[in-house]
C-alpha cells in the first residue's frame, strides 16, 4: 500500500499545521467595568484653629466599552478573526458524525418493543425499561455494519447520558472543536465441522479476533479513523481459510474531508482503507462472520441525507495474509455508484451500478473465472406495512443484470431475490415468518460459446442468506427457503431457516459461499438437486455489551452431491458454532 503510506502522513502533517495556526488565534480581552466611588459627606464642627482643608475621594468615571462592530457579509469577526460571530462559540456536534439510517438486510425480523428487560442481566436484576434502549452497537453477536457508522450522538442528550465509563469513551470533547471516540470488540469462536467443506474430514478449531478503533473529528470538516484487526486460528485439522487468520493488521485507516453540502446534506471524500457494506449486502458486505472482515482501499465519495444517500467509489479489495501486513490486490479494481432512497419510514429503494475488473488468472474445476470485466446494474425495494393491529406485511425484492467481457466471451448473467413475510404482532414470542426465492444464473457451457452466463456474486454476505454451513453461494443456484424468527424473551432471538438448493445448470459448478467452484459434473449427467439445509441460530443478549451465539447447520446432500462424491469427498455436512462476543 505504498500510495497510502505516502499520502496519509503528508495529509495529517498539513492538517495538524493548519489546526495549530487556527488555535493560535486568541480572543482579544475586553476591559472590565470599574466601580464608582462617591464623595464623602462633611459635617459642621465647633470653631477650631485653621487646619488643612478636608480631602474628598476622587470621582472615577466608568470606562466606556464600545459594542462589537457588526460583521459585514463575508468579513472577519473582529473578536476572533473567524468567518462570523458563530466562530466565537463552541462547535455544535449534534449532527456529527452524520449517521445513515440503517438499511435492513433481507429476511429481516421485527424486533420486540414495549416494556421489558432487553438483556439477560437486566432480567435477572428485575430492571425493565419502557422501550428498547438506545445503544451504538447492535444487540447481537454479529454486527455486519462497520463500527464507524455507529450512532452514539444520543449520549450528548441530558435525557440519555452515559451509563458507565465505557459510554464516556464515545463522545470525548477535546476543547470546543474536537471530538474523539474509542471502542472496539473481542470475540472467541468455537467451530466443530463434520465433513468440513464436504471433504469427509472433521475439523474442530477455534477463531479469535480483537478490533480496537479510534475516531477523531475536527468539527464536521475533517475526520481521522483507524481500526486494527488482530485475528488468529488454532487447532485446525484442515488448511485454514484465507479469511481465518491475518495476525495483527489494519482493518480501517482513512480520512474524511468535507467538500460541502448538497441539498442540505453533507458530502465527504474518503481516502484510505475502509470497509464497505451497502444495501442488502447481497453483493457488497464487510462479511462479519469471517474472522478477518473484508475491507478495501481507495477513494469513496459519500452523501448522507434524511431521505437520500449516495456513494461513488473506486477501490481495491484487500487480501488477508497471515504472514505479513495485508495489501490491496493490484489486479482487481472495484468501482461503482450506489443510491438509497427512503420514500417513507420502513421502506427503501436501492439503485446501483458496479464494475469489477479482475485481471487475475483464476480457474476452478476446469472453469476459467478470470480475467474478466463485469458490470452489474441492479435495484432493490423493501419495506413493511401494518395490515391491522395484529399483522404486519413485509417484502423484499432485489435483482440485477451483468454484462461485460470474459476473454472472447460476452457476459450476460443475472440474479433475483423475492421474499414476502408476515409479523404476528400480538402473538406470543413475536414471530416473523418469511418465504423467499433466490436465483443466480449458471452456464451450460462455461468455457465455450460466445456468451458466458454464470453470475458473479462480487463481495457478499453469503453466510446470512444461503445457509450457515457456507457450502452454497449466489452463483448457478436456485434456493427456495423459509425463515422463522422468534423472541421467547426480549433478550433471546431464535432464527430457524430451511433451504432447498438446485443448480441452474448441471454442467456448471457448485459454488461455495466464497464463490469458489468446488464440485462439478461437466457431462451434465448428475442430478441438479444439491440438497436441503436446516439452520438453527440462537443469540443470547447477555448484557448491553456482551452476546453469546450458538448456531447449528446441517446439509442433507441431494443427488448432485452423491453423484459427484469422489473418493474422500462427503455428501452430508454439519457446522456447530459457539461465539462469545464483547464490545466496548
Amino acid at each position: 500500500m505504498p500510495w497510502l503510506t505516502r499520502f496519509l502522513p503528508q495529509t495529517m502533517a498539513a492538517t495538524v499545521a493548519w489546526v495549530g495556526i487556527q488555535s493560535a488565534s486568541a480572543q482579544s480581552p475586553v476591559g472590565e467595568r470599574l466601580p464608582t466611588s462617591a464623595a464623602a459627606p462633611v459635617e459642621k464642627i465647633a470653631p477650631m484653629p485653621p487646619a488643612a482643608p478636608p480631602v474628598t475621594a476622587p470621582v472615577v468615571t466608568p470606562m466606556a466599552v464600545p459594542a462589537p462592530a457588526p460583521v459585514p457579509d463575508g468579513g472577519a469577526c473582529p473578536a476572533c478573526g473567524g468567518s462570523g460571530c458563530d466562530s466565537c462559540q463552541p462547535f455544535n456536534f449534534k449532527k456529527v458524525p452524520p449517521v445513515r439510517t440503517q438499511t435492513r438486510a433481507g429476511m429481516f425480523p421485527i424486533p420486540p418493543s414495549g416494556k421489558g428487560a432487553y438483556n439477560l442481566l437486566a432480567a435477572v436484576q428485575g430492571k425493565e425499561v419502557d422501550a428498547p434502549p438506545k445503544f451504538g452497537y447492535a444487540p447481537s453477536a454479529l454486527q455486519p455494519l462497520p463500527f464507524y457508522d455507529g450512532d452514539w450522538r444520543y449520549l450528548d442528550d441530558p435525557k440519555t447520558p452515559p451509563k458507565d465509563r465505557l459510554d464516556e469513551l464515545k463522545r470525548i470533547h477535546l476543547g470546543d472543536d474536537w471530538l474523539m471516540a474509542v471502542g472496539g470488540q473481542a470475540w472467541t469462536r468455537y467451530m466443530n465441522e463434520y465433513s468440513s467443506r464436504l471433504t469427509n474430514t472433521n475439523n474442530v478449531y477455534q477463531l479469535s479476533r480483537f478490533r480496537p478503533y479510534l475516531d477523531l473529528w475536527y468539527k464536521d470538516v475533517f475526520r481521522f479513523y483507524v481500526e486494527a484487526n488482530v485475528t488468529y486460528t488454532q487447532f485446525q485439522d484442515v488448511a485454514p481459510l484465507v479469511i481465518d487468520e491475518s495476525g495483527p493488521d489494519i482493518q480501517n485507516l482513512f480520512i474524511d474531508v468535507k467538500l460541502g453540502d448538497v441539498a442540505n446534506a453533507p458530502v465527504y471524500l474518503r481516502a484510505g482503507r475502509q470497509e464497505l457494506s451497502l444495501g442488502s449486502q447481497r453483493l457488497i458486505s464487510a462479511l462479519d462472520w469471517a474472522n478477518t472482515r473484508r475491507t478495501f482501499q481507495g477513494l469513496r465519495l459519500l452523501r448522507t441525507g434524511e431521505k437520500l444517500d449516495f456513494d461513488a467509489f473506486v477501490l481495491q479489495p484487500v487480501v488477508p495474509n497471515a504472514n505479513k501486513l495485508d495489501s490491496g490486490d493490484n489486479n482487481q479494481l472495484f468501482a461503482g455508484t450506489f443510491m438509497t432512497y427512503r420514500p417513507k419510514k420502513g421502506q427503501a429503494i436501492d439503485l446501483y451500478y458496479l464494475i469489477l475488473d479482475n485481471v487475475n488468472n483464476v480457474t476452478q474445476q476446469g472453469i476459467v473465472r478470470a480475467p474478466a470485466t463485469t458490470h452489474t446494474v441492479g435495484g432493490r425495494y423493501y419495506g413493511d406495512k401494518d395490515l391491522n393491529d395484529c399483522y404486519k406485511l413485509l417484502w423484499d425484492v432485489e435483482g440485477g443484470l451483468q454484462f461485460g467481457q470474459r476473454g472472447q466471451q460476452d457476459i450476460f448473467a443475472g440474479f433475483a431475490s423475492a421474499g414476502a413475510g408476515i409479523n404476528f404482532r400480538k402473538a406470543a414470542w413475536n414471530p416473523t415468518l418469511w418465504a423467499t426465492y433466490d436465483y443466480a444464473s449458471g452456464d451450460d457451457s462455461p468455457n465455450g460459446g460466445s456468451r458466458y452466463s454464470t453470475f458473479n456474486q462480487l463481495f457478499p454476505f453469503g453466510h446470512y442468506y444461503l445457509g450457515w454451513a457456507d457450502l452454497v453461494g449466489r452463483q448457478n443456484i436456485h434456493d427456495v427457503n423459509f425463515s422463522l424468527y422468534l423472541y421467547p424473551q426480549k433478550w433471546l432471538t431464535t432464527n430457524i431457516q430451511v433451504h432447498n438448493f438446485w443448480l441452474d445448470s448441471v454442467r456448471d459448478g457448485l459454488y461455495n459461499t466464497a464463490g469458489v467452484a468446488y464440485r462439478r459434473d461437466a457431462t451434465g449427467r448428475a442430478s441438479p438437486y444439491v440438497g436441503s439445509e436446516v439452520d438453527i441460530i440462537n443469540n443470547f443478549h447477555l448484557t448491553r455489551r456482551t452476546d453469546f451465539l450458538v448456531s447449528y447447520a446441517y446439509l442433507f446432500g441431494g443427488g448432485f452431491l452423491r453423484d459427484t462424491a469422489a473418493p474422500g469427498a462427503g455428501t452430508n455436512a454439519s457446522t456447530l458454532a459457539a461465539l462469545f462476543n464483547i464490545r466496548y
